[in-house]
């Protein structure tokens, strides 16, 4: 089992950023890659980004430039930097970890853009 803990979320302004993080405890070895998805009402979960243990990354396309994806081996956590915010970025992030063809994931966190 991997347990995943999100912190970070919060209201901003529009061209805003915040800094998501996710503690990451439990079976952690063999995690194939860890990233962060987001969810809006009335839409499906998509892709935030996502890095690998090798340290490759993948961004959505509407995020790419602007957020920045980090893990922190030592300490077991993810990050997520999201700058110049968009009131289209609003939604619960949830952190994701990927082990053994086995998602698992945080009870997430909300970020709201708005002014």
């Amino acid at each position: 089992q991997v347990q995943l803990v999100e912190s970070g979320g919060g209201l901003v302004q529009p061209g805003g950023s915040l800094r998501l993080s996710c503690a990451a405890s439990g079976s952690i070895f063999r995690l194939v890659a860890m990233g962060w998805y987001r969810q809006s009402p009335g839409k499906q979960r998509e892709l935030v980004a996502r890095i690998t243990s090798g340290g490759s990354t993948t961004y959505g396309d509407s995020v790419k430039g602007r957020f920045a994806i980090s893990k922190d081996n030592a300490n077991n956590a993810l990050y997520l930097q999201m700058n110049s915010l968009k009131p289209e970025d609003t939604a619960v992030y949830y952190c994701n970890a990927l082990r053994d063809s086995v998602n698992y994931w945080g009870q997430g966190t909300q970020v709201t853009v708005s002014s």
